[in-house]
């Protein structure tokens, strides 16, 4: 088989050697009386000169290539005639070596199998030839490079059709354009010759461009990355070699990535550092049982940061010279967004009491360590550009006063600070404004990237479309990371796709569908992409339907959201994939990460979403009210660990963002309290009475140690997790708080509801209720509920139990 004529001439003489069979002669192959070498060499100085446009985008090629083998991806090259011999010239590079010695690289040229070749032409005609290499080599992300200097061979167009079907690249090297090739290719670089002998010449340079961008990509990704693996929950090397200095450690090959099925559980391998020492714990032990401490856990986040700005005012009139409304402004905040919001969301962990956290997760923490281990927190260091103008000076500041485990290194940053200034208006915003830009990097140091990225757990890239993730250089730098450690990538449609070995990949369905076309299923669209990216997973995130994680050669993972009344959800994304984050960077398995960043993302619209979150910050924490920002979720507390569950105090502010979209929009926020121990029929009937007083229903509820204290030896009969569960069921209830306290009182001044209602057995019994006077001095209403007759909790109680279990003045 031969490539089709560069020209359509079909006079002149034979090839020479070297050249394609088939391909005609070109104008300056068969000069007669002049020196055919003269001439040509002043067709190759013009043609190559032509190329120097196409500098830029082989290098890239280069770059990505690194990463896509880094990450233990593969190269597939095809071509006929001579351009067979230049894509066998490029896999040969490849596996063995262009200039310096490296690993050894993936690569296969389809045409040097010839037993396949011929039976493949024989029993499927010869356009299957490479098409069917392709389907049998191919997976999702890897290279296909096709030569061809006509464009027009069938086989070589079968084959790049097939490779984009299955989720390939296709990059081609052809002559002229346009031409067949070119238009199917994803990217073509066309050699500009009027010969076929200078069109192939011209290919070799490109190979061994393409070869030299690889290499100068590896090499820079390699300097700062030879170091033991550290897993999440192991002891760095570099810790060890402190306590020991007589130790050493044997520096991992990312190319092989020991131990990479295990490493979201924290599987420790030999030469790859050695598990904390601790004890398991008995989570119903007493309190003055000695903590084991696991070290402090670090993150990397890598993407793009922009400067969020509220002007938040009211609207009490339309413009008289426009239907606009007007906004009255009464305040302006200002906050790091984008990649610097996923960064201070890191560096505040789970279950702080923050408007969207609930708390950290309850099984095994890294290394075997359970979750009741003393946590040592998390360092977050986050690498984006930044500008030098006044906007990126603010942003700095911010970030520097944000929290002290947070550190910047900022990258070069072209244009200005880009900029997202919302006008909102009773909880929703009515305009967005963007400016500044385009914020990519420019000559970021990579030798910085690189040791940053050495010294992390785990690697989050927050990708806001500004081109971060499009730089060469930082994407072969998180090719090799991600051979090395759990990476989550949180795409843009305007980013870079990710490389090939990543952790965890978090599109929603709408950047989901923008990759594969069309309109996928949720659960589909997880699937294809964790084949395209190469990914160990990609979770499908779906609003309120929940999410779909795709697991290569298993049915897709569905995690339901809970519901949701209202919100907002910007910055929605962010607090998922910090979850993410933080919950492989503690041991989790990829479904309890996916798990744990649903419910925190839920929380998060809830409870206002970035807006809620900026309020939190800006309120003074007090103590008491542990109260999430999602419908019928129980916040993380602090304290006496009680029947395996915390329960303590948490920030007054985490109340006011629950209550301040309710509020902002004029409703009236309501809330009752109680043991609520077996929930019964005259409970659920109060419950329902005190929803209907107002647009919003919060539940206090007393902690198991609180109920123990009350109610005496053998209460709770239901543990404190397992009477939230019940009451979050329930649709009257929109959140429950859990206090330690004997009564609500520093739960109801963190909340101050407009409604205190209770139980109408109250002002039957003459009970006193000592948190009456304090509602009613914030202007709230204290009401009293009827009460069912004959449903109580000690009658249920004792009905179905001894007595000694059910002596207790009953408090429903």
């Amino acid at each position: 088989m031969s490539d089709e004529p560069t020209r359509r001439e079909t006079s002149g003489p034979g090839p020479e050697p070297g050249r394609e069979a088939g391909a005609p002669a070109g104008p300056h192959e068969h000069v007669e009386g002049g020196p055919w070498l003269s001439e040509h060499v002043d067709e190759l100085v013009a043609a190559l000169g032509r190329l120097r446009a196409s500098a830029d985008r082989v290098h890239r090629w280069g770059a990505e290539l690194a990463g896509v083998l880094a990450g233990g991806g593969r190269l597939l090259a095809a071509g006929n005639g001579g351009s067979a011999a230049e894509a066998q010239h490029l896999t040969a590079e490849l596996v063995g070596r262009f200039v310096g010695e490296r690993r050894p690289l993936s690569a296969i040229a389809l045409h040097a199998d010839s037993s396949s070749t011929t039976a493949i032409g024989n029993d499927y005609g010869e356009r299957e030839v490479f098409a069917r290499q392709v389907q049998a080599h191919g997976r999702p992300g890897d290279v296909v490079v096709l030569l061809s200097t006509s464009g027009r061979s069938p086989n070589v167009l079968e084959a790049a059709a097939r490779a984009r079907a299955g989720g390939l690249r296709v990059w081609a090297l052809t002559g002229p354009a346009p031409n067949p090739l070119a238009e199917l290719a994803d990217e073509v670089v066309a050699v500009d010759a009027p010969s076929t002998s200078g069109v192939q010449e011209g290919h070799l340079v490109l190979v061994h461009a393409l070869c030299a961008g690889v290499d100068a990509a590896l090499a820079a990704a390699d300097a700062g990355a030879q170091r033991p693996v550290a897993l999440p929950g192991a002891v760095p090397a570099a810790v060890h070699a402190a306590e020991d200095p007589a130790g050493s450690e044997a520096p991992a090959d990312l190319g092989a990535a020991p131990g990479r099925d295990d490493l979201s559980r924290g599987t420790v391998g030999a030469d790859m550092g050695e598990p904390v020492d601790q004890e398991p714990v008995d989570q119903g032990a007493e309190d003055d049982v000695e903590r084991p401490r696991r070290r402090r856990r670090r993150v990397v986040v890598v993407g793009d940061v922009v400067l969020d700005r509220d002007l938040d005012g009211v609207v009490e009139r339309v413009a008289p010279d426009a239907p606009v409304p007007v906004v009255d402004l009464r305040a302006t905040t200002e906050s790091p967004g984008g990649a610097g919001l996923t960064a201070l969301l890191v560096a505040a962990g789970r279950g702080d009491g923050r408007p969207g956290t609930t708390g950290p997760r309850s099984t095994s923490g890294p290394g075997g360590a359970p979750r009741g281990a003393e946590d040592a927190g998390v360092d977050v260091v986050l690498v984006a550009p930044v500008g030098d103008d006044e906007d990126g000076e603010r942003l700095r500041a911010a970030l520097a006063a944000a929290d002290g485990s947070l550190e910047l290194v900022a990258l070069p940053h072209t244009g200005a600070t880009r900029t997202k200034t919302r006008v909102r208006a009773a909880g929703q915003s009515l305009v967005r404004v963007d400016s500044g830009g385009p914020g990519t990097p420019s000559a970021p140091d990579l030798d910085e990237l690189r040791a940053v990225l050495a010294r992390a757990d785990v690697v989050l890239v927050s990708d806001y479309g500004a081109g971060t993730t499009h730089d060469p250089g930082v994407r072969a730098v998180l090719g090799a990371a991600a051979a090395a450690v759990p990476v989550v990538w949180d795409p843009h449609p305007r980013g870079g796709e990710p490389v090939h070995g990543c952790a965890l990949v978090t599109p929603n369905l709408s950047e989901a569908a923008r990759v594969l076309g069309g309109a996928p299923r949720a659960d589909d669209a997880a699937g294809a992409l964790a084949r395209r990216w190469a990914a160990r997973g990609v979770v499908v995130t779906a609003g309120e339907r929940g999410a779909f994680l795709g697991l290569p050669g298993s049915e897709p993972v569905y995690v339901p959201a809970p519901v949701v009344a209202g919100g907002d959800p910007c910055g929605a994304g962010d607090r998922f994939a910090a979850t993410a984050a933080l919950a492989l960077a503690d041991g989790a398995v990829l479904p309890e990460a996916v798990v744990d960043a649903v419910a925190d993302a839920s929380a998060w619209v809830a409870g206002g979403g970035a807006s809620g979150w900026r309020a939190h910050r800006a309120a003074a924490p007090t103590s008491a009210a542990a109260l999430s920002g999602r419908r019928g979720a129980v916040a993380p507390v602090e304290g006496p660990a009680a029947d395996g569950v915390p329960a303590g105090t948490a920030s007054a502010a985490d109340a006011r963002a629950h209550v301040a979209g309710v509020r902002a929009a004029g409703g009236v926020v309501v809330a009752t309290g109680g043991c609520f121990d077996v929930l019964h029929a005259g409970h659920v009937g109060c419950l329902e009475a005190a929803r209907r007083l107002g647009d919003a229903l919060v539940v206090l509820v007393n902690s198991d140690a609180s109920v123990r204290r009350l109610k005496g030896e053998g209460r709770p009969v239901q543990s404190q997790a397992d009477r939230v569960r019940v009451l979050e069921a329930l649709e009257a209830v929109d959140a429950v708080a859990v206090f330690d306290e004997d009564d609500p009182r520093e739960a109801l001044r963190v909340l101050q509801p407009d409604v205190w209602a209770k139980g109408g057995d109250y002002g039957a019994a003459g009970a006193d209720m000592p948190e009456a006077p304090l509602v009613r001095g914030w202007g709230g209403r204290v009401v009293l509920l009827p009460y069912l007759d004959g449903r109580s909790t000690t009658e249920i109680l004792r009905r179905g139990a001894p007595a000694a279990v059910v002596a207790e003045q009953e408090n429903p």
